[in-house]
């Protein structure tokens, strides 16, 4: 059974509850009940610290989208739409025991030729790591933080 652990963001107040010795915690997004693992603690902190702290419409955000992939049916865990439907912002979430390494961002960017984004994030909770993409100039580069949601 997982117990949670403190995350390199704010706590929020979730609902926990506990159930023949499993834990669940409460999507506000999708209104359910999900089995709190390791890498649903840190995607439901950041969820909470894009609407809160970011400022993004929880109307924009949707969690765990089927996308194909070379044949293969492979799951954003976070995508953001702008206010056109446009996907603007893809973020991976892992648990704090999976280092953030080249193998993650390989993960984000093939997503990415999928979804083409102006931003991506990495996250294990403990490290962020975010990215604003240059298509013209076919390259990234790192920020320091995500941009505080605006209607683009």
């Amino acid at each position: 059974m997982f117990k949670p652990v403190a995350l390199n963001l704010p706590p929020y107040p979730f609902k926990l509850t506990q159930q023949n010795e499993v834990t669940y915690i409460f999507d506000e997004l999708r209104k359910k009940r999900l089995v709190l693992t390791p890498e649903e603690w840190v995607r439901q902190h950041f969820i909470q610290f894009l609407i809160l702290q970011k400022k993004y419409p929880k109307t924009l955000i949707k969690l765990e989208g089927g996308l194909k992939l070379n044949q293969l049916q492979k799951r954003t865990d976070i995508l953001i739409f702008n206010q056109l439907g446009k996907a603007d912002v893809l973020v991976e979430c892992k648990a704090t025991n999976v280092k953030i390494d080249q193998k993650v961002f390989d993960q984000i960017a093939r997503y990415n030729m999928i979804h083409q984004v102006h931003y991506l994030v990495v996250t294990n909770g403990l490290q962020h790591y975010y990215c604003k993409m240059d298509y013209e100039q076919q390259s990234y580069s790192f920020m320091e933080e995500l941009p505080i949601y605006t209607n683009r």
